[in-house]
């Protein structure tokens, strides 16, 4: 049976006729053989391409014991931690240790350590002199460039120096993977290997630089110099998202021949903790954000110590033939047998594979570009679909697998009714670098259109075998309300939604969903009622759960006073409550560390202010407003009310035990 699956063992390889493999993929996953799965989906990728691969999941990085199982590749090893960032999947919002891994055999803690980039490739180094290393995935991608680091309370430089790597994939990988593998082959050094897109490279020679403007210099030498006037945070509770003369944040660069690249501030100017070091941190995030498009985005350069980290422009997008010819590949569709024995816990399997077993991935990238999502920053903005006979072919094989149901558990992707680009602009030019396709003042050329994607669903649901298609990976309610056809609308109540859809309007504050990058309190309420019209007209007792989040940048105690107040007025409270999570590569980490929002500028020619609840205890306090009818949260929730000086509302929240 585990000769259908990639080999994880010497002696799986050998039964191939393979004594030595190409490529050594190494994950901080469990193996399962789903294209949901990077080590699956690229290992299978290089295998359709001629190369041969071995599987090394979860390694013990404590010895180098464990990374020698294949002995030393013929190209290299390729490194990832998983389709998490290893500090993600291993601690909480509030850096509490994860008590279960749904990545890991059984779903047990403890198999993937801390930083795994770093410990893996360390432990290679140690096995191998000299042998090629290529890090890539979630972690690998987020942390490219200088970043915060929420876990340490710093910043951090590019994890490409910090774990001692050749080269770094950022991205989805499919085309950079084949492009180095070729050149591998071809006997080009991996340190030579500087043309590709969707990686990053360095070098501690100047001159082997492309050439490049300074755009942030002056700003850069102010904070070098020390001469630069510190900014105070925004004051305590009242954020102010939008109380200032504000003005968008220009194009940085712009107008210069596009084979010109961008030095950013050095990793020494933008890791002081200063307000005006912190200001350049966020400029500089600013310029990597404008530079994400494969189409218009630029080469950066970042300074690090005595060497120059170098990102290329990232790669193109699949085309729909490439993404259906990927997701086709012979895949098992399970997880390796090593796996059906019990773990410690005495479970078996891979927990996370349930999730994805039978939904279909329809489409990548996504123009939503919420700020506290960093899919935009990874897979970028442009919208990657596969074609709906590639889907209704995948589904046919899921109908056949012995745990199907009948039930499709989801179609979609980062953002499910996604299909198209945002406009037809951007098929030429690109994203635009400083315009958002939605938020609180949507582009008027995005062009909402459900057509495709209603008839893939149909296609779905009327085979043999399927009782019932759900959408489980989101819907943007905005944008499809600005699909001024309702048939998807109706459709998805009457066919697609079992009692409850989850939406995510996030809050009720117009300032903080601006910083949020999401639509304005009063789209979610147009869909609120729209969704309860087509309810009431199929004779459906069908409901909303929003998701909101709490402790986001820019919103104090009094914002999530007035999301306690919308919730009572509606009568639901959520029995779940996000707490913001400052990880790598978003906006709003961008924010939670800086203070400030580099998408505008005030009149005094600095970034906009923006206030952040940043200990615990605040954090706490948001979280309780939101669930303020459970017994253990009214003494925060007094706590928070008297400390904004709302005790007025004691009796709101509380009618039975403050009557006045």
């Amino acid at each position: 049976m585990s000769s259908e699956f990639l080999p994880v063992t010497l002696k799986e390889l050998n039964e191939r006729g393979i004594t030595q493999p190409d490529f050594v993929f190494v994950s901080g996953d469990a193996y399962v053989d789903h294209a949901s799965f990077a080590a699956a989906l690229l290992g299978r990728l290089l295998e359709a391409n001629g190369y041969s691969v071995g599987i090394i999941a979860q390694p013990d990085w404590h010895s180098p014991q464990p990374f020698t199982v294949f002995g030393r590749p013929r190209l290299a090893f390729l490194v990832s931690a998983g389709a998490m960032d290893s500090m993600v999947s291993n601690y909480t919002a509030n850096n509490k240790p994860r008590s279960e891994d749904a990545y890991a055999h059984g779903g047990v803690a403890g198999h993937r350590p801390d930083r795994a980039l770093v410990q893996y490739t360390a432990r290679i180094r140690e096995a191998y002199k000299g042998v090629p290393v290529i890090i890539g995935g979630i972690e690998a991608s987020l942390r490219r460039c200088a970043h915060y680091d929420y876990w340490s309370n710093t910043v951090k430089r590019s994890v490409l120096l910090d774990s001692k790597a050749d080269l770094l994939i950022y991205g989805m990988g499919e085309h950079a993977i084949l492009e180095i593998a070729q050149k591998l082959a071809e006997g080009i050094p991996v340190r030579q290997i500087r043309d590709v897109r969707g990686t990053c490279w360095y070098t501690g020679k100047k001159d082997e630089l492309p050439p490049y403007v300074e755009p942030l210099e002056e700003q850069t030498l102010a904070v070098e110099n020390c001469s630069a006037r510190e900014i105070p945070e925004a004051t305590f509770i009242a954020a102010n998202a939008g109380k200032e003369e504000l003005k968008s944040m220009p194009i940085i660069a712009a107008g210069l021949p596009q084979n010109t690249a961008i030095m950013l501030p050095p990793f020494a100017a933008v890791s002081k903790n200063t307000s005006s070091s912190k200001e350049l941190f966020a400029l500089s995030y600013i310029v990597q954000e404008q530079n994400t498009d494969a189409i218009n985005g630029r080469t950066l350069i970042e300074p690090s110590e005595s060497r120059y980290v170098v990102q290329n422009p990232a790669s193109l997008p699949l085309t729909t033939k490439e993404f259906d010819a990927l997701y086709e590949l012979p895949f098992t569709r399970r997880w390796h047998p090593m796996y059906d024995v019990p773990a410690e816990n005495k479970k078996t399997g891979v927990p996370a594979l349930a999730e994805v077993k039978f939904s279909l991935t329809s489409c990548r990238g996504c123009f939503g570009a919420c700020s506290f999502c960093a899919i935009t920053f990874h897979q970028g903005r442009r919208i990657q679909a596969r074609s709906g006979d590639s889907l209704v072919r995948e589904a046919r094989t899921m109908t056949e697998d012995a745990d199907f149901k009948g039930y499709i558990h989801d179609v979609g992707g980062p953002t499910a009714n996604f299909r198209h680009d945002a406009c037809d602009l951007q098929k030429k030019n690109g994203a635009c670098k400083n315009r958002d396709c939605l938020g609180t003042n949507p582009c008027k050329n995005v062009k909402a259109d459900h057509t495709e994607y209603l008839d893939i669903l149909r296609r779905l649901k009327s085979l043999p075998k399927v009782k019932k298609v759900f959408i489980r990976s989101g819907i943007r309610f905005d944008y499809l309300l600005m699909d001024k056809n309702r048939e998807f609308f109706y459709e998805l109540c009457r066919d697609h939604v079992s009692g409850q859809l989850k939406v995510a309007p996030e809050h009720t504050d117009d300032g903080v969903l601006r910083l949020m990058r999401k639509s304005t309190h009063s789209v979610y309420e147009e869909f609120s009622r729209e969704y309860a019209k087509i309810n009431s007209e199929l004779n459906k007792k069908q409901y909303l759960v929003p998701y909101y989040i709490a402790g986001h940048p820019g919103a104090g105690l009094n914002e999530a006073i007035e999301v306690a107040l919308y919730l009572k007025k509606t009568g639901f409270v959520p029995d779940q409550v996000q707490d913001f999570y400052p990880t790598p590569g978003s906006l709003a980490t961008c924010m939670y560390y800086t203070g400030f929002n580099p998408h505008e500028t005030t009149p005094d020619g600095h970034l906009e202010r923006v206030y952040v609840a940043r200990g615990g205890h605040e954090r706490r306090l948001q979280r309780a407003l939101l669930q303020f009818n459970r017994s253990e949260n009214i003494p925060l929730v007094k706590e928070a009310l008297r400390t904004a000086g709302r005790e007025d509302l004691l009796s709101v929240f509380y009618p039975r035990s403050f009557r006045r």
